[in-house]
């Protein structure tokens, strides 16, 4: 299997399969696996956030009695400083 990593230094490409100890070999494939299975969960978790930030503003857009409003600031026009 071949694999790239990528970092701070810039990419650099591996062929597990080639490592020889069979116990490193065996760590490698392991580490990958649950490298993987992370990224699965990650992906999962930022779009089921998404969907639950799009169903929060939608609610929200229909409930207007929840808008709290911002006093607005005043603008100094430097002109007017002088």
């Amino acid at each position: 299997m071949i694999i790239t990593i990528k970092n701070d230094d810039g990419e650099s490409v591996y062929d597990v399969s080639k490592i020889e100890n069979e116990e490193n070999k065996a760590g490698a494939n392991i580490s990958i696996s649950k490298i993987g299975t992370l990224n699965v969960l990650v992906e999962a978790l930022n779009f089921a956030s998404q969907g639950h930030q799009n169903n929060l503003e939608a609610i929200l857009k229909e409930s207007p009695e929840a808008v709290v409003e911002q006093p607005e600031e005043e603008v100094v026009d430097s002109e007017d400083e002088s």
